[in-house]
């Protein structure tokens, strides 16, 4: 039988990695001289945070997580998973009315993917949303 990762680790520790993580993530983000493994490094931390939030966290989390991945994807130049985190992170936040400050924030990563995916328009239009 196969052991399930998720329930092996304590849901305290999964909680302290996924802060630890997204911090972590920040660290990086603010970076000016970021290398490409570091921005690397920076993606592959954005997700295992969401991971570990996936697991012990509330919607907030997830949607707080996704917004984050999608930053970080962004940054990273990588338009594609930037605007799948994105809209994760806009569909999250509508259904679940986390309030105007996330919703603005998922506007913002709208607007951020959509500018790096060269949809410079579409990208305005979201910054004024999250405006």
């Amino acid at each position: 039988m196969k052991s399930d990762p998720a329930t092996a680790i304590d849901p305290a520790a999964h909680r302290a990695c996924g802060v630890a993580l997204f911090n972590y993530v920040w660290t990086l983000l603010d970076k000016e001289d970021r290398t490409r493994e570091e921005s690397d490094e920076m993606v592959r931390a954005a997700y295992a945070s969401r991971w570990h939030w996936g697991i012990v966290g509330e919607p907030i989390n997830f949607a707080r997580g996704e917004w984050q991945v999608s930053r970080a994807c962004a940054d990273a130049g990588r338009p594609e998973a930037a605007l799948h985190h994105a809209r994760l992170n806009l569909q999250a936040c509508e259904q679940e009315d986390h309030g105007p400050f996330d919703l603005a924030f998922a506007h913002e990563a709208m607007a951020r993917a959509l500018k790096v995916a060269g949809q410079s328009a579409e990208a305005a239009e979201y910054a004024a949303k999250a405006r």
